[in-house]
């Protein structure tokens, strides 16, 4: 009797150590809006401390990436396990949809408490800001502030990203509209005097360093990227105030496999992939690692401050509102 108890006992033990050892391994995929090369490198450093789980990647931009997610979502088929996309307005979206895992044990402790969603479902990765991208073999006299690109002589040479295609447009615009000096008034005087709108900021960054166009509306760690690696292109952190995003992440409830997710929520909240972020460019939003070089002090710039509800509220509207002035 015993000796079968013990055949038992050595059994289910050999059945269950294999679970036990795949609650944190196996294979997650990240659907993200972060460039495929900077992923790369994510992926790459992730692996080194957790080579057990592998990282599937799908990479587009944020309007892509929400039409996959809702067609998973009606279908009930949801292949994603973990978003990163630059866009809190969509990542609110799909919260109050119900689709957002709330990490409550996340290591959140050294996080501003504006990168952290209040119910715990996503967290901000990194502070981007958007500002001004200029070529410098095209101007003289840079732009200062925002209010600079309405001159007619620079509008009429100026570029953005589209909110129909960039998630970090989303949050610019958006932001911008809810300022008292600016509102629509400011874009209606862009697209007057000439303005156009490209898709993402890939496009922006590629026009002003090819001379198409002297200037652009761009997220500064693309224009200042461009410059070290010999395109004739400056950045500007506008005085009348810079919008950010904080290319927040999550983990979707419908994961199969949401342990390993924690890890990579995990690592991307550690400090390891923080000093990655600021060696990639970014601002690091967690508390004790430095900017990059060359960047200002965060503390020096001035950031304007906007409601996520009401960016959510008048999302459908604002779109509507960037196309009828610059098309879709």
């Amino acid at each position: 009797m015993f000796a079968s108890l013990r055949t038992l006992f050595v059994g289910l033990f050999v059945a269950l150590a294999p679970a036990a050892g795949l609650a944190e391994s196996g294979t997650i995929t990240v659907y993200t809006s972060q460039p495929s090369d900077q992923m790369e490198a994510v992926i790459k450093a992730f692996n080194a401390d957790h080579p057990e789980i592998k990282v599937q990647l799908f990479r587009s931009g944020t309007t892509e990436i929400m039409s996959k997610l809702q067609a998973e979502f009606a279908a009930g088929q949801v292949k994603a396990d973990v978003l990163l996309i630059a866009d809190a307005i969509a990542m609110t979206q799909v919260k109050k949809q119900g689709e957002l895992y709330a990490y409550v044990d996340a290591p959140i402790k050294d996080l501003p408490p504006a990168a952290v969603d209040p119910d715990k479902t996503f967290f901000g990765t990194k502070l981007i800001t958007t500002g001004i991208i200029y070529n410098t073999k095209l101007v003289s006299t840079p732009p200062k502030t925002w209010a600079d690109l309405t001159d007619k002589s620079v509008a009429s040479k100026l570029i953005m990203p589209s909110p129909l295609y960039s998630g970090a447009a989303v949050i610019h615009v958006a932001t911008m509209v809810q300022q008292p000096q600016f509102g629509w008034n400011y874009y209606k005087s862009l697209a007057a005097g000439g303005a156009v709108a490209a898709q993402g900021n890939g496009t922006v960054v590629e026009a002003v360093a090819r001379g198409e166009k002297a200037y652009g509306i761009i997220v500064e760690f693309m224009a200042i990227n461009a410059k070290k690696t010999g395109s004739p292109v400056d950045f500007v952190f506008p005085s009348d105030g810079v919008t950010t995003i904080t290319q927040p992440i999550a983990i979707l409830k419908r994961s199969a496999n949401i342990a390993a997710a924690k890890v990579f929520v995990d690592w991307q909240l550690s400090k390891a992939a923080q000093q990655q972020a600021v060696g990639q460019g970014y601002f690091p939003v967690l508390g004790g690692v430095a900017s990059p070089s060359g960047y200002p002090a965060v503390s020096t710039l001035k950031i304007m401050s906007a409601d996520p509800a009401k960016m959510l509220s008048d999302d459908v509207t604002n779109k509507k509102a960037f196309t009828e002035l610059f098309g879709g």
